[in-house]
Parts: structure tokens; sequence; C-alpha cells
């Protein structure tokens, strides 16, 4: 197994051993049984009933739902993964199609922040190593010394910092609004949405149902399982040890009201310092001053598993934000929320069919950083199943 990555800001580049397992071609009107509403479910329904599938998407509690990995109120959008091309490339499409989306949501969900990198270093790889396929697409960052960086945004201290980089066509998303967007879009589309807590039937060489909690039964012709935290649990045998959820906290702190409109127009942040792993959302859609810990936190159940914030955790965070953004220093705690991160060993997504069961397919291991590629995900998948492309080998389970 892959070395564990302890965040998720640059998941490995390396490609696993090919997957020999054939992914199905389908013919149009088939049916396509999808677990799961959030980011990954919720696209992949919407792309395949455009494609012409007879789709059905469960979810247990609905899309955007505080217990899932695509609910809080925004997420950020980035481009740059050091040298894992295939992350850009994939981020420039969704990109793409979250503004197409946007206007036909009729509501804003992409905000152009742009994102800025804290660089401790004169070398940052994680950076670095994306400059080239940042170039390649015209979406080139602007280097900003340390005086650049302090002219420019005063309410930083930047005196531990090299210099920074500022993408200027990233920013964050609506998230919980979005999922909620695309469920609709999926039932106007003519899919078929119910809410039910969903479990496979037997399996063997195929499986042959998904059982509702009610007792009603699904039968399709292929199933896809995004179910985020919960799919290692569905599937113990095959992933088990594979998808592991854990839990990261998301505060939100009070700014000052004298300054309130000059932290909102701060960048989305990423603080690289190799250690912690903070990032920030100002702004925020008005919730106040958004700052997440990425760093992999202990084991969570995402159904019990209840969302208090641990103390030793916060304070390290008020420290952080108390040296890095100094007029926050007794900034009042608003809420906080809980993130389960839906991780892979090595960071990357698991997009691939189930070893044993030929019409069964997974789409998952988000570990943090999924929900941007929420709709170039599910144009991926629809694709995929219709002939049209292959699975990228980055997201293919080894084989045993």
């Amino acid at each position: 197994m892959s070395e564990v990555n302890l965040n998720t800001f640059a998941p490995t580049s390396l490609r696993p051993q090919s997957s020999t397992r054939e992914t199905p071609v389908l013919p149009i009107s088939a049916r396509v049984i999808v677990v799961g509403a959030g980011a990954f479910g919720g696209w992949s329904a919407l792309y395949l009933q455009r494609q012409g599938y007879r789709v059905t998407l469960v979810d247990a509690w609905g899309p955007g739902n505080s217990r899932s990995s695509s609910g809080d109120e925004t997420r950020v959008i980035r481009s740059t993964y050091g040298d894992n091309e295939t992350y850009f490339d994939l981020n420039v499409r969704a990109l793409q199609l979250w503004k197409e989306h946007e206007m036909a949501f009729g509501h804003k969900v992409f905000y152009n922040s742009g994102v800025i990198w804290f660089c401790y270093n004169e070398s940052t790889p994680l950076v670095d190593d994306s400059i080239p396929f940042a170039r390649k697409h015209s979406h080139e960052y602007e280097y900003l010394s340390q005086s650049d960086l302090t002219r420019r945004y005063p309410l930083i201290n930047t005196k531990d910092l090299h210099h920074a980089y500022l993408d200027p066509y990233g920013g964050y998303l609506k998230a919980r609004e979005s999922a909620i967007e695309v469920q609709t879009a999926f039932v106007k589309a003519g899919g078929r949405y119910i809410q039910q807590h969903a479990k496979p039937g037997s399996i063997g060489t195929s499986l042959d149902k998904v059982i509702l909690e009610n007792g009603d039964e699904l039968v399709g012709d292929l199933y896809l399982f995004a179910c985020g935290p919960w799919l290692g649990t569905m599937f113990p045998e095959v992933l088990g040890t594979v998808i592991t959820c854990t839990k990261q906290e998301v505060y939100y702190l009070g700014t000052p009201r004298h300054a309130s409109q000059n932290y909102d127009g701060l960048p989305v942040w990423v603080d690289v310092d190799g250690k912690d792993f903070y990032y920030g959302i100002p702004g925020n859609a008005n919730r106040g001053f958004k700052i997440g810990v990425d760093i992999r936190g202990p084991a969570f159940n995402p159904t019990s598993g209840e969302r208090m914030p641990d103390h030793e955790t916060l304070q390290k965070a008020r420290d952080f934000i108390s040296r890095r953004f100094p007029g926050l220093k007794n900034a009042p705690l608003l809420e906080s929320r809980v993130c389960p991160y839906e991780n892979s060993p090595n960071g990357n997504f698991i997009f691939d069919l189930h070893p044993g069961a030929g019409n069964v397919m997974f789409l998952g291991g988000g570990s943090g950083h999924g929900f941007k590629h929420g709709p170039a995900l599910g144009e991926l998948v629809a694709q995929t199943l219709h002939g049209d492309r292959k699975i990228p080998d980055l997201f293919r389970l080894a084989d045993n």
C-alpha cells in the first residue's frame, strides 16, 4: 500500500499497477443506480441522465446534508497540485463546467477571489511544479515577493514567508447550495431521486439489487456507489482498509467591524509550511473568516459522530491565525463544523470496478479535495460508461 498522505494539497502522481478489469460499456437506456448525492454521485447522476441512461439517485439524508463531505457552506477551487498534472487538467475542465452550470442554476456559486499560496522557502515544489501546467493552460500564477505581499495585503503577517504565489483563476464554491442545485437539475432532466438509506444486496459475480431502508428493492444494469465517507464500511471486504473517514475541523471567526470588508476581500489562502496544512476562505458567504485544518484528524463515524470541536485543535488554529492574521488574534469563534474526509491512502480519487462484481463501480476517495472536481468527474463517468473515455490509471484500484 502507498505511503499515507498527511494532507491532500498534492496527492501522489505515481501510477498504480494498471488494472485488468474491463470497464463495461452500457447501451443507451440502461438502468443505472447511483448511491450518494454528494459532489461525486450527484454530478455523475446528472451526466448519466443527460447521456440517455435511466438513472435513479439515492441518498440517505439528501444533497448537501450536514453529515456529508459535500455539506458546509463553501469549498476551495484551485488547480495547484504539485507535479500531478491529472488533477490540474481535471480542475481546469471543472472550472469551465462550474461557470457554465452557474448560468444554468441562475445564481452565483463560483467566487473568483483567487488563491494565494504562502511559501516559506525559495523552492516550494507543491506550487513550483504546477507552474508549467499553469502556463500550458494560460492560467499563469503571479509571483509576489515578501515586500509585494506586505504592500498588497497589509492584514497578513509576512515576516516568516519567502514569497507567495497568487492563482488568479481560483477561489471558492458554494458547496451545500451547489449540491442541491445539481440534484434539482437531475430531477428536471428526468432522473428519479429517492431519499432513503441504501445498502447492496447479494454480491457474487454481479450485484443483484440495492435494498432501501423501507424494504423496497432497486434493480439496475449497473450500480455506482459514490457514498463518500460511508463507502469503506459499505464494502468492507474490498474498501475497508482503502477508504477511511477522519474528523476534519473547520472554524469561522468573526472579523472586526471596522475592517470586515478588508478581510472579506482577501483571496482564499493556503499555508505551505509542510506541517499543519492550514487553509482558509475569507468572505465565505458571510459566515465569517473560515480556517480549515487539512492534516488528517482522528478516525470518525460520519453517521453517529458528534460535530464538537476539539479544544487542542482549535487552540492550535487560533495560535496560527494570531500569527498570520494579527488583527484576528482575539476574534470570536462564530461557528465550527466538521468535514468528514473520505480518505484514500495516497489522496487520489478511486474510480473503478468492484474486483469481483462486474456491474458495480466505486467513485470515491475525495480526501478533502474532491468537491471542486465534481462536474468534471461526472462527465468522466458518463463518457466512460458510454465507451468514449478510459479511466485514468491514477484512479484505479490496484489488482490484488
